[in-house]
């Protein structure tokens, strides 16, 4: 296709948009990652858990303490009907999802497979925005959550108290600052952080479980006052399952584990088609994470409920939003607490690293292959600078607070985990499994009935939430909108009739004749010549090649052309295409005969009658309607050499 020159652009305009020109082509990296894996080469699966752990195990730094506020004296219970919910349901849906989708796409994909047309994008551009929410509340959450355990540090209380906001804002900021010199994302970093995080809290429950058993009162006073406050065993169980939808955020981590998955190693006989061996590994990843999980989820919700005063989870508390760092401070002193601490600090920075790379590799998967993001959302460093920003706004809306962000973080992951839940259902259901899609769709009703729950109870989230999809649509919508005179075709393709066809026209002059195919009979194709000729004066002799495109998917933004051709009524040449949007169709064929031939292609239309503004909607929205001059500006943009440009009439 012909270039366009520029002038040499600004060095910042280089440095910002480093890698551009490389992204969204096949096999072209979209993230943040300095190189793509090569195909089947990877990391051990232990290994990638840790990767995707530095989200899952880092809310153990606040999940506790969440638990607490929301269960209160029930928080062990409740935690435990968390972990059955995770183990006995999101579990085997995201098994089933990393074998549905083993290259990575998640859920979203499995879902934007069953639906076509506009209301496919719109669905997924939905989803999008609720996984964004997941993603920029992880990263705000955690660095406030980091910023709680600097600042309730006994040995840093005096020097930064009132300074949360302002710590959290540079948290972000370093955060943002780290993508933009440029970040890979560093398994080993992350296998040292977890496995520090994880032997630190392991000391803090042996130590606490310590003082459970040497403490005996603080069990039965446990038991007496939960016996008090709720009567029986199943009323227990009852308010439990009412408050956990506050408690969701230990589910956190999934859609991160199958996110991660071309990082796993596989076997050596694994194919691109077939992973096998990544398939198997990544169930592994998923099923030991999850385990280590809810053990440290039970054990740690009951040694802070059962030793931790009720008023030190309360906003102000020295417990709140770190319940581990204070039992940690409380009976292993402040040299392990300021540890710990750091610890807990370095793996919850790291956890918005994940998330951000996360939101760097999810958002031009999908953006740009729609046409809804502008040239520069394929760059990783304008988009870290979007990202950051508002990230600092959701900061600044939620005053730092851990607790005031728990809804919103816990509405995308509870919608995210509910699409995943009814893209299995739905797989299984193709597949025949009914055993399966009863299984799954049951687990679908638990996740909806939770997501509704938590959405009435905390409407923060899905105001979040519906923030992120307005802005998604919008800004997608109006990036299509500019993007409608681009040539979108990525490659054009002749059979041998049709390259026989352009042959044999370039020895003489090459006409084409676009063609809205109807009957398709002798007396269409006579008269659409007859009327061409009146129409532009054109002598007798001259012969012309008939275009015909034929609409596919309108809502599609690139595609390849593919060019066939085909002699009707033992006189009349047909050139027939199929594409998403006929303008750009015959305007990529134009461009690839004119290249091919180094002769100058004509190319003639029917006016299109109807309101000019009406037709424009009719392009935009479903490929069609004033196709001649829609189809000239589509080669003025591509071709700025007026010499060099495909000829359009049009009478």
């Amino acid at each position: 296709m012909a270039t366009t020159e520029h002038p040499p652009p600004s060095r910042l305009r280089t440095w910002m948009l480093q890698g551009l020109s490389d992204m969204g082509k096949p096999g072209g990296h979209t993230g943040p990652h300095a190189e793509p894996e090569p195909p089947h080469n990877g990391q051990r699966w232990w290994r990638v858990m840790c990767l995707t752990g530095v989200d899952y195990f880092s809310t153990l730094g606040y999940q506790p303490g969440i638990a607490a506020l929301a269960a209160g004296l029930l928080s062990p219970i409740a935690t435990v009907v968390l972990v059955i919910v995770t183990l006995a349901g999101a579990l085997p849906v995201y098994r089933r999802v990393a074998e549905e989708s083993p290259h990575g796409e998640g859920s979203i994909a499995m879902l934007e497979r069953l639906l076509s047309f506009w209301k496919g994008k719109l669905f997924v551009l939905t989803l999008l925005g609720f996984a964004a929410t997941d993603f920029l509340v992880t990263i705000t959450l955690s660095a406030a959550d980091a910023s709680t355990h600097l600042v309730e540090n006994p040995h840093l209380t005096d020097t930064l108290h009132g300074k949360q906001m302002l710590i959290t804002l540079i948290l972000v900021a370093l955060l943002g600052a780290v993508f933009l010199k440029g970040f890979l994302e560093a398994i080993g970093v992350a296998v040292a952080l977890v496995a520090v995080y994880l032997a630190l809290n392991a000391v803090v429950v042996v130590v606490g479980m310590w003082h459970v058993l040497t403490e005996g009162h603080v069990v039965t006073d446990w038991t007496s006052a939960l016996t008090a406050e709720h009567g029986n065993i199943f009323v227990m169980i009852g308010v439990s399952l009412l408050v956990f939808p506050k408690l969701a955020l230990g589910l956190s981590g999934f859609e991160t584990g199958v996110a991660v998955m071309p990082h796993v190693q596989g076997d050596p006989g694994d194919t691109e088609e077939n992973p096998k061996g990544r398939i198997r590994d990544t169930k592994k990843l998923l099923t030991t994470a999850a385990l280590i999980m809810s053990v440290f989820l039970i054990a740690t919700s009951f040694i802070t409920t059962v030793l931790i005063p009720e008023k030190e989870f309360e906003s102000g508390g020295q417990a709140n939003g770190r319940a581990l760092a204070y039992l940690a401070h409380e009976y292993l002193g402040g040299a392990f607490g300021t540890v710990y601490d750091l610890s807990t600090i370095a793996i919850l920075w790291f956890a918005g690293a994940s998330a951000m790379a996360g939101l760097l590799n999810l958002m031009p998967r999908y953006l740009p292959r729609y046409g809804m993001a502008p040239h520069w959302a394929r760059a990783v460093r304008p988009m870290v600078i979007v990202f950051s920003l508002v990230a600092f706004l959701v900061t600044w809306v939620f005053d730092a607070s851990v607790d005031a962000q728990g809804g919103a973080y816990a509405t995308g992951v509870l919608v995210l985990m509910s699409s995943a839940a009814i893209a299995v259902t739905i797989a299984a259901r193709k597949a025949g499994q009914r055993n399966w899609t009863i299984a799954f769709a049951v687990v679908s009703a638990v996740l909806l009935y939770v997501t509704v729950v938590n959405v009435i109870e905390r409407p923060d989230g899905v105001k979040i939430g519906a923030c992120f999809i307005v802005g998604i649509i919008l800004v997608s919508l109006l990036s299509r909108l500019a993007r409608a005179f681009e040539l979108r075709v990525t490659s054009v393709t002749l059979d041998d009739m049709a390259e026989r066809f352009v042959r044999d026209m370039a020895t003489r002059k090459i006409r084409f004749i676009a063609n809205e195919p109807d009957r398709r009979d002798k007396a269409e194709y006579r008269d659409k010549i007859e009327q061409i000729r009146a129409d532009n004066d054109l002598p007798e002799p001259e012969d012309f090649v008939f275009l015909e495109v034929t609409l596919t998917d309108p809502s599609e933004f690139e595609g390849d052309l593919t060019v066939h051709g085909e002699v009707l009524h033992n006189r009349y040449r047909v050139l027939t295409l199929e594409s998403s949007s006929v303008p750009n169709a015959l305007a990529a064929l134009l461009l690839h005969v004119r290249d091919s031939t180094v002769c100058t292609p004509h190319i003639y239309f029917e006016w299109t009658e109807g309101n000019p503004f009406h037709n424009f909607l009719r392009f935009f929205l479903f490929g069609q309607g004033e196709v001649a001059p829609v189809t000239r500006e589509v080669l003025r943009k591509a071709e700025p050499d007026r010499a060099r440009r495909p000829r359009v009439h049009t009478g």
